[in-house]
């Protein structure tokens, strides 16, 4: 959260040189930042600033869901001519997945379907992918088939692959960690709406965090992150307003 300190280089110097010098120089920086709550770090050190960076123009953002994302896009954010954020989930620094040890990279602006299903897409950012894929594990044996898309990276935003998912599922939910009010999930509902209404069985609904600074207290925290429990809802939500 400390991102907030250096901001004007961030988004006044960094973001804005190339432009500013029509093309001719390159900014080949990569920030890493950490993000997220669940660790009781309370409300100065528990924030989702993502829709801050991605506003930007100039600046990139990935969001890795896992430690094999983590380290491909950090490879490929390392390899990029212009300045990229990737921003690591708190959470998920504990975490672990198969990850080879010979250098890889993932595509900037390329999103990850994780799941594949036919009555709802859900759209999760960062460590809500995690949380997407056990909601969809748990409405499967329900016969729900819920389609997981991880963006991966939020600037540039694939806005393709969700489109083809919502399509194909008629329904969609946004799920992030940081707060409802502003997030990228209200970017991604407006996108999908202008390109695929005609599509929609249901509204896009939107799931994350209330308009609130993180609470300290391991109680309300945990009622304050968006988790599985409130993906599930939302999916059975798009499914009785169809």
């Amino acid at each position: 959260d400390f991102i907030g300190v250096c901001l004007d280089q961030i988004v006044n110097q960094a973001a804005k040189m190339k432009y500013m010098f029509g093309g001719s120089v390159s900014v080949p920086l990569t920030i890493t930042t950490a993000s997220g709550a669940g660790l009781g770090a309370a409300a100065q050190h528990s924030q989702s600033l993502e829709a801050w960076l991605a506003h930007v123009p100039g600046l990139k953002v990935v969001m890795p869901s896992d430690a094999y994302t983590a380290k491909g896009l950090t490879v490929s954010a390392i390899r990029d001519n212009n300045p990229v954020v990737v921003m690591l989930n708190k959470v998920l620094l504990g975490s672990k997945s198969e990850v080879p040890e010979q250098i890889y990279g993932i595509p900037l602006g390329q999103a990850h379907t994780a799941r594949h299903g036919s009555d709802v897409t859900v759209i999760a950012l960062g460590r809500m992918v995690g949380e997407a894929l056990a909601a969809a594990e748990e409405l499967a044996a329900e016969g729900i088939e819920v389609e997981v898309i991880d963006p991966r990276t939020v600037q540039p935003l694939d806005t393709e692959t969700m489109i083809a998912s919502v399509r194909r599922t008629n329904r969609a939910l946004v799920v992030h960690e940081a707060v409802t009010f502003g997030g990228l999930g209200a970017e991604i509902a407006a996108q999908i709406q202008d390109a695929a209404f005609d599509y929609l069985d249901a509204p896009v609904l939107r799931v994350g965090a209330p308009f609130s600074p993180v609470p300290f207290s391991p109680v309300l925290e945990k009622a304050y992150v968006p988790d599985q429990a409130r993906i599930v809802q939302g999916c059975r939500r798009l499914l009785e307003r169809s």
